[in-house]
């Protein structure tokens, strides 16, 4: 009953099948490998004590920035330069804009600060400049942004002085100099609120140059002239806080890990359900011409099946004439 397993077509269809089901199966066990990969990481984090609270180390010692150093306290010293503003950003489910000044240190190369986050639209909102001289930084250490990192705009077409990423391959393209592939955010804003600070410029330029005004107190907002230009009362910064470091949380990526993996062992019994499925039908096809129920179209005769045809429809012709005639 069971020959025509043997048959080329078959031969065809037991190969597909016994590829596929152990591909599927690879395929799940490798996303419950990931799952449980996120799942470890996650566990030994929560043990690891909090990033902010160890101590602060130099930048270099640090880098480059992993699993285990996100999160980190970093310091650095150096003299600030350009300044750059990140729209699109959220903090306590308001948007506003990242103020990010690039640290020229004495190495030469530049470090990225996030000075911290002004509500309202880029270059429409007054920025408080920048400290001037030597300063040293303490912030927390955050791995470059990328694409799929959330927040950021990769659309392009921004406003000069304005990033969509805090990353070293969108910065090093927009100054003169080499920049660290990392950043930091600061623990604390570096402007005194009420204080006199004060410089004349455009919003989004030169760290020494920023659009005038006076700090106040964080949350008040007041907007410059067209472009960011002119005099206007700033707003203090708030300090944003750092982020887990991507794949070390469980986060929606981790249980899509789980989702794939049902995916993947659907997709293996569906497999082998199709194919018991059509062995069973074949079966019973063999059988059904095996006590005669129908015609083996392998062997039939055409001739003969064409005979039978013919006496089939002069069997039925009469009958309609009678029908007819009465």
């Amino acid at each position: 009953m069971y020959r025509f397993l043997l048959t080329p077509r078959w031969w065809g269809i037991n190969l597909f099948v016994v590829l596929a089901i152990p591909f599927c199966v690879f395929m799940g066990t490798w996303q419950l490998g990931r799952f449980e990969d996120r799942v470890q990481t996650h566990e030994a984090a929560e043990k690891q004590p909090a990033p902010g609270t160890r101590a602060a180390k130099p930048i270099d010692e640090l880098l480059p920035v992993d699993t285990v150093t996100s999160g980190r306290p970093a310091t650095a010293t150096g003299r600030y330069a350009d300044q750059f503003l990140v729209p699109g950003r959220k903090l306590d489910d308001r948007t506003g804009f990242y103020v990010v000044g690039m640290l020229r240190t004495d190495s030469g190369k530049a470090l990225p600060v996030v000075r911290g986050w002004l509500p309202g639209k880029a270059g429409h909102t007054s920025v408080p400049p920048a400290p001037a001289g030597d300063v040293t930084v303490t912030g927390d250490l955050q791995a470059s942004e990328s694409a799929g990192t959330a927040g950021v705009d990769a659309t392009g077409g921004l406003p000069h002085g304005q990033v969509g990423m805090i990353s070293a391959a969108s910065l090093v393209n927009l100054v003169p100099y080499d920049v660290y592939d990392a950043w930091v955010t600061l623990q604390q804003s570096d402007v005194r609120t009420g204080g006199g600070a004060s410089a004349t410029g455009t919003s989004g330029t030169s760290g020494t140059s920023g659009t005038s005004g006076t700090e106040e107190t964080a949350g008040d907002e007041e907007t410059a002239g067209k472009g960011g230009k002119g005099t206007a009362t700033a707003a203090a910064l708030r300090p944003v806080p750092a982020t887990a470091a991507q794949g070390t949380g469980l986060d929606l990526k981790a249980f899509q890990n789980l989702g794939y993996l049902c995916e993947w062992f659907v997709f293996a019994a569906f497999v082998l359900f199709m194919w018991f499925r059509l062995v069973r039908r074949e079966a019973e096809a063999a059988r059904d011409v095996r006590l005669g129920l129908v015609a083996d179209p392998d062997t039939a005769d055409p001739d003969t099946a064409a005979s039978d045809t013919a006496a089939s429809d002069q069997e039925a012709t009469p009958d309609r004439e009678v029908g007819t005639v009465s």
